[in-house]
């Protein structure tokens, strides 16, 4: 960790960057920010997490983390054990998702991956990429939208 003060802030504050924060410290980051929503979107949907896990006994197996917000899914971890790929375990965790995204009033759900990940299959599910970044020397993170309703 590295830290010096702020120019112009006074001696009491100090800037630190830390490659191992503490998980506490990154909490509070969520949390002030969604009360300034709050104050600025009244009464607005809150972020709410999402798993869904396929075990084998005790050993998870395959699974989806994830979050909604405000009428929209983000899928942040799909994992499926190489024994299991191409058995429909990504499409049954993805349609459980999208699911409970539903029940919960999302409209729309969106996530991200790699050129060598699973783009396609997303694209078999209805994603379609909205934007790609570039990572050298010659992969792309794709991110990828699905519309879940109807528009109104």
């Amino acid at each position: 960790m590295s830290d010096s003060p702020l120019p112009g802030l006074g001696p009491g504050y100090r800037l630190t960057v830390e490659d191992s924060p503490a998980e506490a410290d990154v909490d509070v980051l969520p949390h002030a920010l969604e009360a300034y929503n709050e104050g600025r979107w009244p009464q607005h949907p809150p972020w709410r997490p999402l798993a869904i896990f396929l075990r084998e006994e005790a050993r998870i197996v395959a699974g989806l983390a994830g979050e909604t917000y405000c009428g929209w899914l983000f899928v942040k971890y799909l994992w499926v054990s190489e024994g299991l790929r191409g058995r429909g375990v990504g499409r049954e965790l993805m349609a459980r998702a999208e699911a409970r995204a539903l029940e919960r009033g999302c409209h729309s759900g969106w996530l991200d991956t790699f050129s060598f990940q699973a783009r396609g299959f997303y694209e078999k599910l209805g994603y379609q990429e909205f934007g790609r970044l570039d990572y050298p020397p010659d992969h792309h993170r794709h991110f990828m939208r699905k519309r879940l309703t109807l528009p109104e």
